[in-house]
This record gives structure tokens, C-alpha cells and sequence, in this order.
């Protein structure tokens, strides 16, 4: 019974894990998105700029001000802050799959190898 258990638990952590990945790509597909339009002077009242624009300005947000936009040529602008809010989504994705994986389910003698290699460290 208890297998089970553990074969239940680590399904519903592969679930969890692989949620987290799923909008993790979906976020950095779309502030790529971002990225390039900037980058590439695109027309920000034409339907697809817009589109990304508006569903990334929620994500990219909280870091419009950390850095200075820097223009290439005109209309044609290298986004630092999208950059940075890409890495800072990817580690907290990274952070939030490390915590999923803290509840998996460990034997001891899997515990204890874990334990010696973490103290060669």
C-alpha cells in the first residue's frame, strides 16, 4: 500500500512539475514575442504587436524601470527589462519545481547517498 502511495504522490509532482514548465514557456514564448517586436521597430498599433504587447505589459511590468531601453536605429529598441524579466520567471519556474520535488517521497538508504554527496560539497 504504501508504494502505491509513493507512486500516487510522485505522479501528482511529475503533474505539478510539468504545469509549472507549461506556463513558464508560455510566459517567456510571449516576452520573446516582446523582445523581437521591440527590437524590430514593429508597429505597436498593428494587431499582432498590440496583442503581444498588451498580454506581456503585466509580466514585464515590474521591471520597466530597472534599466534604461536602449534605441538601436530608430523605432527600433533593445529591452533590457524584458530580458531580465524572462531570467527572473525562469528562475522562480526553476525555484517552484525544486519545492515540488522536496515533497517527493525517499527511501532512507536514497536518502543517505543524497546526504554523503551533499556533504563532499
Amino acid at each position: 500500500m504504501n508504494s502505491s502511495y509513493n507512486a500516487s504522490s510522485t505522479k501528482h509532482l511529475y503533474r505539478g512539475t510539468q504545469i509549472v514548465y507549461y506556463i513558464l514557456g508560455i510566459i517567456e514564448v510571449l516576452l520573446a514575442f516582446r523582445f523581437i517586436l521591440k527590437l524590430l521597430g514593429a508597429n505597436p498599433e498593428a494587431g499582432f504587436s498590440s496583442f503581444v504587447y498588451g498580454i506581456t505589459y503585466v509580466f514585464a511590468t515590474p521591471f520597466l524601470t530597472v534599466f534604461q531601453s536602449s534605441h538601436i536605429v530608430a523605432g527600433s529598441i533593445f529591452e533590457w527589462t524584458t530580458l531580465l524579466a524572462m531570467a527572473v520567471y525562469w528562475i522562480v519556474a526553476l525555484g517552484i519545481i525544486n519545492l515540488f520535488l522536496m515533497g517527493k517521497s525517499v527511501s532512507t538508504p536514497e536518502a543517505a547517498v543524497k546526504l554523503e554527496e551533499q556533504e563532499r560539497e
